[in-house]
């Protein structure tokens, strides 16, 4: 395939499945790196659970997502990651989706962190944090707190989305004391709390994403190259000033219908919405 057919094909992903794509690639990547070069380069990316090892390497906050252990750690979480990624991006937009998403990746290292420096057991324990779990997580929890009595297909039986919400954290939690992967386990639950929490402040009118998005914006403006002013530029003012108008009209009358479907949906659940209604959320996801 040509490279120019890859773009096309990557182009044409959503971002969940851009998302995994990008795993699946660092995984193959760092693998090959580990097994020709060094084992010791993956500690550079990987969360350590010392908070001054943590200062020499911040980057590690994000990095450490997109680290896996092995094929069946990857496969599950990638795979729960498109199924509820897929619902998420029929309710709303990609940037959302990737708020969730990483602020999940953020708190659940910092509870990671936070929990190996002040615990008496898991102090000078030898640990360190890699995997999506937190933000595959974050995406879980909100889509279960989001639309909870949405039915899915289990294997052989329906099951309700509250359901399987309650199940993941129930099993992160009774296994805690059990020991292994203590560490994962913790940053499982940050991720959950995230995206729990995050529906909570926007059924009270409040994006708790929004900041993070922002500063996001703000670092990749500074890489942005400053264009050239054109010469004509000010001939059509006017005509500009009112396709912007219109555009922002338009853009408020289509947030406004997917806000009442979403407002729908939380009163009396995905079901009760008509195929056009379906069909439009679908559509504008995917537009996102």
């Amino acid at each position: 395939m040509a490279n120019g057919d890859l773009k096309y094909q990557y182009a044409r992903l959503s971002v969940s499945e851009k998302l995994i794509a990008i795993n699946v690639i660092v995984f193959i990547v760092m693998g090959l790196i580990t097994a020709l070069i060094s084992p010791s380069v993956e500690n550079w990316f990987a969360l350590p659970k010392d908070f001054f090892d943590f200062l020499m390497q911040p980057w590690s906050i994000i990095t450490y997502s997109f680290l896996h252990g092995g094929i069946f750690h990857i496969l599950w979480n990638m795979y729960v990651l498109y199924v509820a990624g897929r619902i998420l991006l029929n309710l709303f937009d990609g940037r959302r989706f990737l708020n969730i998403y990483f602020l999940g990746v953020i708190l659940g290292g910092l509870l990671f962190l936070l929990s190996y420096n002040i615990f008496p057991t898991l102090i000078g324990v030898n640990a360190s944090l890699i995997g999506a779990s937190a933000g595959v997580m974050a995406v879980l929890i909100f889509v279960c707190t989001y639309i909870p009595n949405q039915e899915v297909r289990l294997f052989f039986f329906n099951v309700k989305l509250w359901q399987i919400g309650l199940f993941v954290v129930l099993m992160d939690l009774v296994q805690i004391p059990l020991g292994g992967n203590i560490g994962g386990r913790i940053a499982h639950l940050g991720g959950a709390l995230l995206g729990y929490m995050y529906v909570r402040q926007l059924y009270n009118g409040r994006d708790i994403g929004e900041g993070f998005s922002n500063f996001v914006d703000g670092i990749l403006n500074l890489f942005k190259r400053t264009e050239k002013k054109a010469p004509m530029k000010t001939v059509y003012k006017n005509q500009k000033k009112t396709a912007a108008k219109q555009a922002t009209y338009d853009k408020q009358t289509h947030q406004k219908k997917i806000d009442a479907i979403l407002d729908k949906i939380s009163k009396s659940g995905y079901e009760s919405l008509s195929k056009a209604e379906k069909d439009f959320l679908f559509k504008a996801g995917k537009e996102d």
